[in-house]
């Protein structure tokens, strides 16, 4: 089943039913007014979106709209919790060398995660507005995961069977703020801005057998400035799976249904030590601050810059026969004038 939230006069849009092609869609208003409320309910509603999803998908609903993506923002407009891990070790262990910091061996066994804000995210096609160029504008391509009800202290397992959706993420970095704010000792704030989720929000059986173990294992598309950026896989070197990092969230307190669980910048070693640009035969990055580092270890110092403003980021997952699943993460990064 594929979900959407149509922009509309109210914060919380209007969640519509999305066919698989992502050609058309339905307004489910006597089911749930949004997905919030679907979420909220999801034992009661689930099987009757999934018998909207399949009318719509054998064209037995003749009211119909066309979809545009355009008109999506966020399926979760604002979330009551969004809180990101950093499975993909790999890029932890680079990115921390990228500002000087060794990586602790507990890294391996113990997930990061810290807690996003999540009251105003970025429309999928929106821009990205930002004060300056001198904060160092990343983009990190990540698949996130949607819960129900979660007990705390519920183990992986019961975890994993919380998730009721999945989405893709850009979660946009200001990597020349992190250091300062990391070294007052209490996490991100400032340097993490409004994320960005796609347009779409899937069930995990629609992924088939490319979900399991609690992973997605397809190629996750980063296109920067129409060029091909990255394509790792998101089930490859992916050392904590959703359940494992949903459970890390709720070992001390319950989260309620909506919670948003984000699996960090997907990241592959690709046979080597730390992986390959797409330019030298590798499948390249998910964020510019990888890239960064790699040039740094090979050459002494990084030679590509982070985002300026009108830089383009896409981020997108295909199918098998090359069809987007989710829809595509579009942006354009531009200058903020705060008034």
């Amino acid at each position: 089943m594929k979900l959407a939230t149509i922009r509309n006069s109210s914060r919380d849009g209007r969640l519509v039913v999305v066919s698989r092609d992502l050609t058309k869609y339905v307004s489910v208003e006597n089911i749930a007014l949004t997905l919030q409320s679907a979420l909220d309910n999801w034992e009661q509603v689930k099987h009757q979106l999934e018998e909207v999803y399949q009318a719509l998908n054998n064209g037995n609903i003749e009211h119909s709209v066309t979809f545009e993506q355009t008109e999506c923002c966020s399926p979760l407009p604002r979330a009551f919790q969004w809180a990101d891990g950093s499975a993909y070790v790999n890029h932890v262990e680079l990115v921390r060398r990228a500002r000087g910091a060794e990586m602790p061996e507990t890294f391996w066994h113990d997930p990061l995660m810290y807690q996003g804000g999540s009251d105003a995210f970025i429309g999928p096609r929106e821009n990205i507005p930002l004060g300056s160029e001198s904060w160092g504008i990343d983009f990190e391509g990540e698949v996130a995961v949607i819960t129900g009800d979660v007990p705390m202290g519920a183990s992986p397992q019961k975890a994993a069977e919380e998730i009721k959706l999945l989405m893709l993420v850009n979660d946009v970095s200001l990597r020349g703020l992190i250091p300062g704010e990391l070294a007052k000792g209490f996490g991100f704030f400032q340097s993490k801005p409004s994320s960005v989720f796609s347009p779409v929000a899937v069930t995990p059986d629609e992924l088939g057998e490319h979900w399991r173990e609690s992973k997605v294992h397809l190629p996750l598309l980063s296109t920067y400035n129409d060029k091909p950026f990255g394509h790792p896989n998101a089930g490859v070197d992916m050392t904590f799976d959703f359940g494992e990092l949903v459970a890390h969230a709720a070992k001390s307190r319950p989260l309620g249904a909506g919670a948003i669980i984000g699996s960090g910048t997907v990241s592959n070693k690709q046979g080597t030590d730390y992986g390959t640009s797409i330019d030298e035969g590798g499948v390249g990055y998910s964020c510019i601050a990888e890239i960064r580092m790699i040039e740094t270890i090979r050459d002494g110092k990084p030679s590509t810059s982070f985002m300026k403003f009108g830089d383009t980021i896409k981020i997108e997952m295909l199918d098998e026969q090359g069809e987007s699943i989710f829809g595509a993460i579009d942006q354009q990064v531009i200058s903020y004038n705060a008034e």
